[in-house]
């Protein structure tokens, strides 16, 4: 089976992350209908997908006092709620891309991830390796998990990504979300990095800034830490960071156009230094 393809539909894009539990519809319907027209065209290069919780998990846990861990009464009970948020608008975006002809499968971490101390611990990708196999698309999200040492923690779709490159060996990972790629002159906004490396980042990374909206697994600033960690430790791996709002982009990175910013362990070129 061909390396597959992980994209991730970020919570800012998909969701209003200023406003609890709202859902852009327009935009999840738009960007589902980009992912099964490049399925239908490219039957042969499987896909998974993942999803931010946006303004449902987010906000749970901005409601319930989540502290980062799930320990005594007041920890499960924000365990539950988020759990019960990122469900929500998992449905949601399930039936989103199963209206547009994707043979999306659910695969809820909190069901099947146990983490200790906030790193993935044991994850059985026995039924997620068969679903790829039997042409189908798995999806992921970001949810709540149990944890052996802290009761519970929230696992980002990157961390979920992170945990899956071992044994999936993506050659691309795709994040779309509200931002065009990563700024180098945060919070000005004025110009992108077209390419980051790790090197790269020792050096700009308190330029970086954090997430729009209620965001509990840590922004953009997070997000690239994580990635180049990840593009490091696999040499050969592509990120790609940026923008969904615009229609078609989504489109241009499944197909391996240059858009928003690559994250990568190779030496920049030239004219990025």
């Amino acid at each position: 089976m061909p390396a597959p393809l992980l994209v991730k539909l970020g919570g800012s894009l998909i969701t209003d992350k200023t406003r609890p539990r709202t859902v852009r519809a327009d935009a999840l319907r738009r960007l589902a209908h980009e992912l099964a027209a490049f399925w239908a065209a490219h039957p042969q290069q499987p896909l998974v997908v993942g999803h931010g919780s946006g303004s449902f998990g987010h906000w749970a846990a901005r409601e319930h006092g989540w502290t980062g861990r799930a320990q005594g009464p007041q920890g499960r009970r924000a365990l539950l709620a988020i759990a019960q948020a990122a469900a929500a608008l998992h449905t949601q975006v399930l039936d989103a891309l199963r209206a547009a002809g994707l043979p999306a499968w659910s695969f809820p971490p909190s069901a099947q991830v146990v983490t200790h101390a906030g790193q993935v611990h044991t994850w059985d990708l026995t039924a997620l390796r068969r679903a790829l196999a039997a042409g189908l698309v798995p999806v992921v999200y970001g949810d709540t998990v149990l944890d052996r040492a802290w009761g519970g923690v929230i696992l980002s779709t990157e961390d979920l990504f992170v945990a899956l490159t071992p044994h999936l060996r993506p050659r691309r990972i795709l994040l779309a979300g509200l931002e065009p790629g990563v700024w180098r002159d945060w919070p000005h906004n004025t110009a992108l990095w077209n390419d980051l490396t790790p090197a790269r980042w020792q050096a700009a990374r308190h330029r970086v800034g954090g997430a729009q909206g209620a965001d509990v697994t840590g922004g953009m600033h997070g997000k690239v830490q994580r990635m180049l960690d990840l593009v490091q430790a696999f040499p050969g791996l592509e990120v790609r960071i940026f923008s969904g709002q615009q229609p078609g982009a989504l489109t241009r990175a499944l197909e391996g156009q240059p858009v928003g910013t690559r994250l990568h362990a190779d030496t920049p070129p030239a004219s990025e230094a």
